[in-house]
């Protein structure tokens, strides 16, 4: 297995990445500035077809500066902010040394080994096995485990742990998994917004009569599931840029873990006892992907953002050195 800790084309990556997935981001929300518009449009109006998609083409570009502002301020609110909402929505507390002497100085050794500024510690008051890093910056970072988590690895496999979570801050995959959060942000609340105007806002009513009446009714249902159209398109859209984070990222983080403990044996045994036990039904979905195992099964597997963890445990076995034995069931 190839060393994930200094692994540049993969840092380098997930740069180019980020900027994408910025750059994807302003277009989905003129996408959803024009669908608002669109049915806006079509529940005031009840304009011709043409005339509406007309209408709200010239309206989406007079507000490109303003949805470029919008996109900029959630894009700051959400740098400035986003480990307050992720420890509201986790439970998660600030661990101080004296709360955790142990732990503290594990991530310590860490981070002194390899030069890196030490994350913050966080613990989520949860049964579950699980661990995941947070930030966008060296002065936002955080690592959060979870109380079940502690209670249940060895001293040993809590530092193969962190390592792991160090890795993906070093690779940059942390700044690109919130990246990812914040797009699927926007987009399901936008949606939720206009869903919830379509419920209690006006209803469209064809005529009794024909004609050109009827038309122009019809033309206003058409835009409006037009509109509906491209609000599934940009919902199915911000799922697709989070899909498209490669998989890789746990192999290349197990890796790093490896390296920087020199103990594969120990991310092994880690990854076999979180195996089962990582899910924490309570916490959103964007959240669990940013886990250090978050895995699917059946059809839900394709639209998976870990790799399974008995190919996570094969790899480590064969090729970097693990010798622990793995139970039939994980093999």
């Amino acid at each position: 297995m190839n060393s994930a800790f200094g692994l540049y084309t993969h840092i380098r990556a997930n740069r180019r990445r980020s900027a994408l997935l910025l750059s994807g981001l302003f277009v989905l929300v003129m996408l959803l500035v024009f669908s608002v518009d669109l049915i806006v449009g079509a529940l005031l109006d009840e304009g011709a077809l043409q005339d509406r998609i007309q209408a709200s083409t010239r309206h989406t570009l007079q507000a490109t500066p303003l949805a470029a502002l919008g996109v900029g301020l959630w894009i700051l609110l959400a740098w400035r902010f986003h480990q307050a909402l992720i420890d509201a929505l986790t439970g998660g507390e600030p661990l101080a040394r004296s709360d955790a002497p142990e732990l503290y100085n594990l991530l310590e050794n860490l981070c002194i080994s390899r030069g890196m500024p030490m994350p913050a510690l966080h613990l989520v008051d949860s049964d579950a096995l699980n661990a995941f890093a947070t930030g966008m910056n060296p002065r936002q970072y955080a690592i959060s485990v979870t109380r079940g988590l502690v209670a249940a690895l060895s001293r040993e496999e809590l530092e193969a742990v962190l390592a792991h979570e160090l890795t993906h801050i070093r690779n940059g995959d942390v700044r690109l998994m919130v990246v990812a959060l914040v797009i699927s942000g926007v987009v399901s609340l936008v949606a939720e917004v206009i869903f919830r105007l379509l419920l209690r806002g006006p209803r469209l009513r064809l005529p009794e009569g024909g004609g050109r009446a009827g038309r122009r009714v019809g033309g206003a249902l058409a835009a409006v599931a037009i509109g509906l159209a491209l609000i599934a398109l940009a919902w199915l859209l911000s799922l697709v840029l989070r899909f498209a984070l490669s998989r890789t990222r746990e192999f290349l983080a197990d890796a790093g873990a490896v390296e920087l403990t020199g103990n594969p044996d120990a991310m092994v045994a880690a990854l076999m006892k979180i195996s089962g036990r990582a899910e924490m039904p309570d916490v959103p979905s964007g959240i669990m992907e940013m886990c250090i195992e978050n895995q699917k099964s059946g059809i839900a597997d394709l639209f998976a953002t870990h790799p399974p963890i008995e190919a996570r445990i094969r790899a480590l076995m064969d090729h970097a050195g693990g010798r622990l034995h793995a139970p039939a069931g994980l093999l």
